[in-house]
């Protein structure tokens, strides 16, 4: 780390796992702040993920920027701040945030593959993946987790992407990229709260096994980047469809009168949803947080062999 230790930093139990090749599975902070969910929420979240990935035998590494220094393995000392947080940092932002001496900044799941394959990780876990927005022809609104996906050698779990998304367009973006998409279990493409968007997933992976495959076969050929693992939301956590689409519309249409753009957008959106389905959605994000984190502690597992 000569030339960026000051910026950069591994927590103590992330390196003793890491330096003793054990199992390791990066988080994001934003899921757990208040920016992804509610207090006590976000805390039953974070308690929740750490369980299931300890519960699977493998470390977790919560990513932050705290007091200027990207963290990968935030210590229990600086977990209440980072939980707290209201500063989002993607992976664009990362430069500034630690140059800047920023004191807490929650990341995205973008500066988190970034993170987390700067420390060695190779699995990561999250609730829902950013891509392409509707109207992106007109407004050009694309996460950067699509490319992040693309650049660096981590699985990602996930539920998707987050419901409000043009889902059809990023898959295809992905395909644009070349990120390997691989339905756990499943050949159909999640949307978040629902377990089928009506996509097909190229390829469907059924154990841990299967996906340290695909990443060590993607590195043997030479092919650069990640693996998406697409794991539909638990079956009694799923929310009613027609529900969650009226409710979109209808923030939808509010967003576009008021022309919010980029990060003002979801905000929006997830607190309809939230309205709409009485506080369901709360329930939902946590169930599926929870169940990436186990299958991600899996597929860390499998790797480790």
């Amino acid at each position: 780390m000569a030339g960026g230790a000051q910026f950069f930093r591994v927590g103590d139990e992330v390196h003793a796992a890491l330096s003793g090749h054990r199992r390791v599975v990066a988080l994001e902070s934003t899921i757990f702040s208040g920016l992804g969910l509610p207090s006590p929420a976000n805390r039953e979240c974070f308690d929740r993920c750490v369980a299931a990935v300890r519960g699977g035998g493998a470390v977790p590494a919560l990513t932050a920027v705290i007091d200027g220094v990207a963290v990968v393995g935030v210590e229990a000392g600086d977990l209440d701040r980072v939980l707290a947080g209201t500063h989002k940092v993607a992976a664009r932002d990362l430069a500034s945030a630690v140059s800047g001496g920023i004191d807490v900044g929650v990341t995205t799941v973008s500066a988190s593959l970034s993170l987390a394959a700067r420390a060695g990780i190779e699995v990561f876990a999250t609730g829902g993946i950013g891509g392409v927005h509707r109207s992106s022809e007109v407004t050009g609104d694309v996460s950067h987790d699509l490319v992040a996906l693309s650049r660096h050698r981590v699985v990602a779990v996930s539920s998707g992407a987050k419901a409000f998304l043009d889902l059809a367009r990023t898959l295809e973006y992905l395909e644009t990229l070349g990120v390997p998409v691989a339905g756990w279990r499943t050949d159909r493409f999640p949307a978040f709260y629902v377990r089928d968007s009506g996509l097909e997933v190229p390829t469907m992976v059924s154990s841990g096994d299967e996906v340290a495959a695909m990443l060590r076969g993607a590195a043997a050929v030479g092919h650069p980047g990640g693996v998406l693992v697409a794991n539909p939301i638990p079956e009694g956590a799923e929310l009613d469809p027609e529900q969650i689409n009226e409710a979109l519309e209808e923030a939808l249409a509010d967003i576009e009168r008021e022309g919010l753009r980029g990060p003002a957008v979801t905000p929006v959106l997830l607190d309809a949803i939230a309205a709409a389905t009485d506080g369901l959605s709360v329930d939902a994000n946590l169930a599926l947080a929870q169940d990436n984190a186990r299958v991600a502690a899996e597929i860390a597992t499998a790797l480790a062999r």
